[in-house]
């Protein structure tokens, strides 16, 4: 069971070894990829600098991606077919009643400063995971437990009523709420995650976020690499844990990962030999990729959906008929057409289609003349009166292509002014917590395959 399956998981990636070939001769300088052939070293383009790598408080896939190399979960997901596998346990057990869950964890399985994983460590990290305090978006996840809803609502302060328990150093035993058949799929995602109890304590309280305990030198995780160097904005350097359980399978030696905002930058630097993945290339030049590159191009689709946030707590977003009315007025196939340009499917439900079975019914089609309809009822007939919003995005070019193609649209249909704002991540994010925006570019991606998430 190799780990380096954890980063298999791309929308569309390019791998990088047929197009060293076409690109490295002549070159005097080794190049990255070379090197890491050689050095069992992957250079990954990672897209931006993470938030935080504490997976209690993250929700964005630059972190994510980080966290599945310095964490484990109990189980693990094939890249494929999404099978469960073993990860920190390695087998299980479900009542009759499918509500309760044994869990048998490896007894070898350590932390990187070589101290052994326990079930204590699951329970200590899912309270965490449920205090309040630590703000973490994903708590919800969660609340398929018995009383964990009730435990972060404050309606009980007892942790122990939460259906978590260590009956030993090895057996984890977790009572739900109700059955729930995708309850597997949901122990891979990192707010399940373990931390390590003496670290996190060591730099502050147990439900402090943004201490020190994430850098380099201060950090001890359990999955199969550990952080050796966190250079803000130029990389992220992760080496193989030697105390991992199933270190005998991992063949890296170290993953780089380069938080690269330009999407041209980031090609150009695949092209040149620095880097072995690239999660996404311009989308002028997806085309010449398929056509002229075909066997180191994969687009495949995910579990998810682009959209646009509004703010209902400010006027004229307050607004149902308003926020109805610049939907209705979007035309998706122009942009995937126009900008988009990767193969992407038009979003006119927020599910995607046939998720698990699953096709919503309810639906956001184009259509102009109800748009302005709505948006006159709502006393701003032809756009007059209305005022000017601020459309806020992340740094990427492609959301600044859709974000230009969508004020057009908006201009054009409804006589409505957007402005736009370019933002770095973490300032993005942090704008988006504190509301402190009218429209913002989002996205969402399936955390397990289900359509209730």
């Amino acid at each position: 069971m190799t780990r380096v399956r954890k980063f298999e998981h791309s929308l569309l990636f390019l791998l990088w070894w047929p197009l060293t070939l076409l690109t490295s001769c002549g070159l005097d300088q080794e190049t990255n990829v070379e090197t890491g052939d050689r050095e069992q070293i992957l250079y990954f383009g990672n897209a931006d600098e993470p938030q935080e790598i504490d997976p209690h408080v993250t929700s964005g896939i630059p972190d994510f991606q980080i966290q599945h190399a310095l964490f484990e979960g109990l189980v693990a997901k094939h890249p494929k077919t999404l099978a469960i596998e073993p990860g920190v346990a390695e087998s299980w057990s479900l009542s009759d009643d499918l509500k309760t869950y044994t869990f048998h964890l490896h007894h070898n399985a350590r932390w990187s400063n070589g101290e052994p994983v326990t079930a204590r460590d699951f329970v200590y990290s899912w309270q965490r995971a449920l205090m309040p305090a630590m703000g973490n978006t994903y708590a919800y996840m969660l609340y398929y437990l018995k009383n964990a809803e009730a435990y972060f609502n404050g309606d009980i302060t007892d942790f122990s009523q939460v259906g978590v328990k260590a009956m030993d150093d090895f057996t984890l035993v977790v009572e739900l709420t109700s059955p729930t058949p995708f309850f597997l799929q949901l122990l891979d995602h990192h707010s399940y995650f373990p931390v390590h109890r003496a670290t996190i304590e060591k730099f502050g309280a147990m439900d402090e976020r943004g201490t020190r305990w994430t850098r380099p030198g201060n950090f001890v995780g359990n999955g199969p690499f550990v952080l050796k160097e966190w250079a803000l904005n130029r990389v992220i350097s992760v080496v193989k844990s030697p105390r991992y359980w199933d270190a005998n399978q991992v063949r890296l030696q170290e993953v780089r990962f380069y938080p690269i905002q330009n999407r041209s930058t980031e090609e150009r630097m695949f092209r040149a030999g620095q880097l072995h993945i690239t999660e996404d290339i311009p989308n002028d030049k997806i085309a010449d990729y398929r056509r002229e590159h075909p066997a180191i191009t994969n687009i495949t689709p995910w579990l998810g959906t682009y959209f646009y946030r509004f703010n209902t707590t400010i006027k004229p977003l307050d607004d149902v008929r308003v926020r109805r009315a610049l939907a209705l007025s979007i035309n998706r196939e122009q942009i995937v057409k126009a900008a988009a340009k990767g193969g992407q499917i038009p979003a006119y439900t927020f599910t995607p289609s046939d998720t698990n079975g699953y096709t919503a019914r309810a639906r956001l089609d184009y259509d102009l003349d109800a748009a302005k309809r709505l948006l006159a009822e709502a006393g701003f007939p032809d756009g007059k009166g209305f005022p000017e919003l601020e459309l806020m995005f992340n740094t990427n070019e492609e959301h600044r292509q859709v974000a230009t193609v969508v004020q057009e649209m908006w201009k054009q249909a409804l006589n409505i002014k957007i402005s736009l704002s370019n933002l770095d991540w973490k300032v993005y994010l942090d704008k988006e917590s504190r509301l402190d925006y009218q429209i913002s570019r989002a996205g969402w991606i399936g955390d397990f395959l289900d359509p209730i998430n």
